[in-house]
């Protein structure tokens, strides 16, 4: 019989350090305060030998965009798709659920009528024989959604959290071919490197192809590597004021020389100047200059695929918030995961069961429930390597007295106690657990539900 268990139960078994330390107390078993520190498993890491060289990131890349249909090369999208193609597409997404949804607002069932207003926003009955491709670059952080509304969708009432029409999101200086609009003209439908989606208007500034090519391209390049990171202040123009910049986002640098030392009425010696793609009042994109102070956690270029340096970007997560498909201004399991590998120039289709069969990358698979074969893989991981369960994904960190760690974007918190009951918590962040002692939604152990282990290199021997 499931019950929950006292946490001050669990809390006992934790008590508070030292008077001057902030107590740490926890419900997730086998934890140390230590382990909440990158520094902890990096003293652990065998060795911190670069992985992949910039050559062989771009190599696995081009692997990935070749190899996988649910990444999107944009450079060789056609000037124009047919009626199939971008229905195909649009359908993708925009489509009735299989299983009864519910409005967030109230808690009440979707309806036919709810679906056919939802279709009728979807503008299909626009779309040519021959579709024009268009181009823009994001200019903000913006949700891409199912259908072209702001109506919040659940799976179930208690489900709150997790808007089933929140697909992703897009960030600033991702490269979008626009396919279609909506019937109202608010929305696009849009793709970048690995979605397509419906995307606010007002998050976009249109421009040609050949423009955003040459701003894409251009070197050298501003990589976030911190979790967040804005723009310095600009009060001449609010278009690139305090712009919220994700771990990965790349931004071409501007010669200091050519700008003198007067940008946006700040003298811009102590930061990085940057050009930052700006949307005019018409939807026009233009390229402005911004600055990012040199105190940012910002690299010159994209970080040394190092595990070091991998253990240390997945903590400067550490804490945040769970948000499904990026909702509430975070990320969800495999967000978490795209972002950390994004901020070495490494890309990867956006959901966990892309990820998990895509062909990009090394892979063991194992037929679920195979816990011997897991735990005989588990032996040979290394710091970054991937574990897949069915719609999660955790990255491995190391191991302790015999017991593999990860770090993860997840939900729920559920383990046998000492007692031997289920104990249910939650966790609705990115944390640091033990593998082996939590249970999946379907009740049995993590290790029996993985199904795939993946590394992100281009040649393994296991």
């Amino acid at each position: 019989m499931r019950r929950i268990i006292a946490l001050v139960v669990i809390f006992a078994v934790f008590p508070a350090q030292a008077d001057d330390h902030y107590p740490f107390v926890s419900d997730v078993p086998g934890m140390q305060e230590a382990m909440l520190s990158p520094d902890y498993w990096v003293a652990r890491l065998a060795n911190t030998e670069t992985r992949m060289t910039p050559a062989q990131v771009r190599e696995f890349n081009a692997r990935a965009f070749s190899s996988d249909a649910n990444m999107h090369d944009l450079s060789q999208l056609p000037d124009a798709l047919s009626d199939e193609q971008l229905l195909a597409l649009i359908n993708k997404v925009s489509r009735r659920a299989s299983s009864p949804r519910y409005h967030a607002v109230d808690g009440t069932l979707v309806s036919d009528k709810d679906y056919r207003r939802w279709s009728a926003m979807a503008n299909l009955n626009a779309i040519q024989a021959q579709n024009p491709v268009r181009w823009g670059l994001a200019v903000r952080r913006a949700s891409m959604r199912s259908y072209p509304v702001t109506d919040r969708v659940l799976k179930s009432p208690k489900d709150k959290h997790l808007d089933r029409f929140q697909e992703t999101a897009v960030f600033p200086g991702e490269r979008l071919a626009i396919l279609h609009t909506s019937a109202d003209g608010e929305w696009f439908f849009v793709l970048n490197y690995h979605y397509g989606a419906w995307l606010p208007r007002n998050a976009v500034g249109l421009g040609s192809r050949a423009d955003i090519d040459t701003w894409s391209t251009a070197e050298p390049r501003l990589v976030v590597t911190g979790d967040r990171v804005h723009t310095n202040f600009n009060p001449l123009d609010p278009r690139s004021s305090e712009v919220a910049l994700e771990m990965g986002v790349s931004l071409p640098l501007v010669d200091p020389e050519t700008t003198g030392f007067d940008v946006n009425g700040q003298n811009p010696y102590a930061s990085y100047i940057v050009s930052l793609p700006m949307r005019t009042d018409s939807g026009a994109l233009e390229f402005g200059l911004a600055l990012v102070a040199r105190s940012r956690d910002v690299s010159y270029g994209y970080l040394a695929y190092r595990p070091d340096l991998l253990v240390q970007q997945a903590f400067k997560f550490l804490g945040e918030r769970y948000g499904w498909g990026h909702d509430y201004n975070a990320r969800d399991c495999t967000g978490f995961i795209g972002e950390i590998y994004k901020s070495f120039g490494v890309l990867m289709p956006r959901n966990t069961g892309q990820q998990a069969d895509g062909a990009y990358a090394p892979t063991l698979r194992f037929t679920a429930p195979d816990v011997e074969g897991v735990r005989a893989a588990l032996q040979n991981l290394q710091a970054g390597d991937l574990i897949y369960l069915p719609g999660h994904v955790v990255m491995y960190l190391g191991e302790v007295d015999g017991e593999p760690y990860v770090i993860h974007d997840r939900t729920a918190l559920e383990y046998f106690s000492a007692s031997g009951e289920v104990y249910q918590g939650i966790l609705s962040g990115v944390s640091v657990t033990p593998l082996s002692p939590l249970l999946a939604e379907d009740g049995n152990g993590f290790l029996a539900n993985i199904y795939a282990i993946k590394r992100v290199d281009l040649e393994v021997d296991w």
